[in-house]
């Protein structure tokens, strides 16, 4: 019986290409049907490269329902799960099932604009709220309908638990077990002086609550990035942000610690 399909992606760096032709090689001589344009009959999704890779294969095949490993060929490698030189035990150990599946929550940004139409945009590690470019933003900002602050600075980040050690955790943000389903709000360069009253720090809430948004003035462009997909918009009514009910599937092996990854990336 002919296997499934398993599809790969690269950043297109030529170790990254050699490493794609090597592995398909090895996978077509198992039986595989291997192809580089996502299908939803794929049963694995293998992307190469580093972080932002991985982040922009999610993206582009809308949040796939069937699991991603990533081997890393970049830079840092975080969501990564093998180096080039693990190809042989990734197959065989995919074949025998020796792997369970972690899913990664993510956050989504429902956008509403002064002529009531709706855009929503989701995100992996996070949703960023700012202003023009070296223009501080102003936004009032409610959780779950109770009025919080009136935000001044360069915007506001809301991080995921997998997002917590990308541009959150930059910004001064807590690392966060993906275990926890929650939502962390980042400020980024707070304003804090007896004009201006913001956190200086985040705050981790519930990931059943709802953020709630409002400019102070429709009229100034709001950028919304969803990892790092910039959307620009004029006259912006309100933006919710909540937790989005579509995960991430990604294998690991059973030499996958969180705890560990952290030490060995970050300290």
């Amino acid at each position: 019986m002919k296997k499934k399909l398993i599809n790969i992606f690269t950043n297109g760096t030529q170790f990254s290409l050699e490493t794609q032709a090597d592995l398909t090689k090895k996978l077509v001589d198992r039986g595989y049907t291997v192809t580089r344009e996502y299908s939803h009959d794929a049963e694995l999704i293998i992307c190469i490269g580093g972080d932002g890779s991985l982040l922009e294969t999610v993206h582009s095949c809308g949040f796939p329902d069937c699991p991603i490993i990533g081997i890393n060929t970049g830079h840092l490698g975080f969501f990564q799960e093998l180096s080039p030189d693990d190809l042989d035990h990734f197959i065989s150990d995919y074949e025998n099932g020796l792997y369970t599946i972690q899913h990664l929550n993510t956050v989504a940004a429902e956008v509403t604009t002064k002529d009531g139409r709706t855009n929503r945009h989701i995100g992996l590690n996070e949703i960023v709220i700012k202003g023009r470019q070296s223009y501080a933003v102003h936004l009032y900002i409610c959780i779950d309908g109770v009025s919080i602050e009136k935000f001044s600075g360069d915007g506001i980040l809301v991080a995921t638990s997998a997002g917590s050690t990308a541009y959150n955790y930059s910004l001064g943000g807590s690392i966060v077990d993906p275990r926890l389903k929650l939502l962390q709000v980042t400020p980024i360069a707070p304003m804090n002086t007896t004009a201006y009253r913001s956190f200086t720090s985040s705050i981790l809430l519930p990931a059943d609550l709802t953020i709630g948004i409002v400019p102070e003035e429709e009229e100034n462009k709001i950028f919304i990035m969803n990892d790092g997909i910039e959307t620009g918009y004029s006259q912006v009514s309100e933006i919710h942000i909540t937790a989005s009910d579509k995960t991430v599937q990604l294998l690991r092996f059973k030499d996958y610690d969180f705890w560990d990854k952290i030490k060995t990336k970050f300290l």
